[in-house]
């Protein structure tokens, strides 16, 4: 028996196991197919406080903010992950969507189409403007998760079928029993009663000379690059259910938007196209905190599952330790959605 039981052995997962088991918790995760395999490898580890926020949730903000402040000392435990501050420039294909930025970045100052390639040459002369995030950041999701899982005990291939608050059954009919369960199965964590759905990510994995050195975001893609010579190019949002099929026409779509503001992509060697599954709650935010018959969740991150990772493992961490948790997640607990 452990202290804690992981059902899920993605970012946030193995993230909460570890800050768990540096607090003294015997640990175990459980994940359905191999350590960070699902929406975390798919991820392209945007870390955008500002720009993620849903509108009419200006909770999120604070949230993600201090979990960005997290990042680096995390690195600097994890060690190299690709942490990359590199800020963002979002920018305006045509006049339509220069409204529309400018009111999701209020309070940063507008730039014409030449200040923005004065800090990115290789942005099209076509785009209309934009503006300069700079606290923006990026890490590589895949290095993320490896250096996580090898900190912490994982069983890969075990499916979860029955879960309580001290004890999960598999597939096989072996019963684990623990302290407390944490649920953090992602799109899958419907299987403890928690209202989450998938929400289909299709992404492209391209290589070659970095065609900017900063993210670069419109209002239909975004472009990642990383200093290992990797470009990410997506993403696509699809209510689609349990389908992880990548299509013709939404790598046409991501490599066309890219290609519109980053003409320099079309000369970048296509590495990988691929799909995953996000988890998305009925408002989108994330579920950090005690559940129905005394389980614990942490699931529901949407898009942002990677930004939300330190300050969901510390939630978790201190709510399995007995300690007061961040104050910042106090608006994301599960009971918002508690049935009655």
């Amino acid at each position: 028996m452990v202290d804690a039981v992981f059902v899920g052995g993605g970012v946030i997962g193995l993230s909460a196991a570890w800050r768990a088991k540096q607090r003294g918790l015997d640990v175990l995760v459980l994940e359905r197919d191999r350590a960070g395999s699902g929406a975390s490898r798919v991820a392209a580890g945007i870390l955008a406080p500002d720009s993620e926020a849903e509108p009419g949730n200006e909770p999120f903000v604070p949230l993600a903010r201090r979990s960005l402040e997290l990042y680096p000392a995390l690195v600097e435990e994890l060690g190299d992950v690709g942490f990359w501050p590199c800020g963002m420039v979002v920018v305006a294909v045509d006049s339509d969507e220069i409204d529309q930025i400018r009111h999701e970045f209020r309070g940063l100052d507008w730039l014409t189409p030449s200040a923005c390639r004065r800090l990115e040459p290789g942005l099209s002369p076509a785009i209309r403007g934009g503006l300069f995030s700079e606290q923006e950041a990026s890490v590589d999701p895949r290095r993320l998760v490896d250096a996580l899982a090898a900190r912490v005990p994982v069983r890969e291939g075990v499916d979860v079928v029955e879960i309580g608050p001290d004890c999960v059954t598999t597939s096989r009919g072996e019963r684990i029993h623990a302290g407390r369960v944490v649920v953090c199965a992602g799109a899958w964590s419907g299987i403890a009663g928690v209202p989450v759905r998938p929400v289909k990510g299709q992404v492209v994995r391209l290589r070659g000379e970095l065609p900017a050195q900063r993210m670069i975001r419109t209002e239909h893609v975004y472009v990642v690059p990383r200093q290992n010579g990797e470009v990410v190019v997506g993403a696509t949002v699809e209510e689609r259910g349990f389908d992880v099929t990548v299509t013709a026409g939404a790598v046409h779509e991501l490599l066309r938007e890219g290609y519109r503001v980053l003409p320099e992509l079309a000369e970048l060697e296509l590495v990988d196209v691929s799909a995953g599954l996000r988890p998305g709650s009925p408002d989108n935010g994330p579920l950090i905190g005690e559940w129905e018959g005394g389980i614990l969740v942490a699931t529901g991150h949407f898009r942002n599952g990677i930004l939300l990772a330190p300050i969901t493992a510390e939630t978790i961490a201190a709510l399995l330790a007995g300690e007061a948790p961040p104050p910042e997640a106090a608006p994301f607990s599960p009971e918002r959605f508690a049935r009655v």
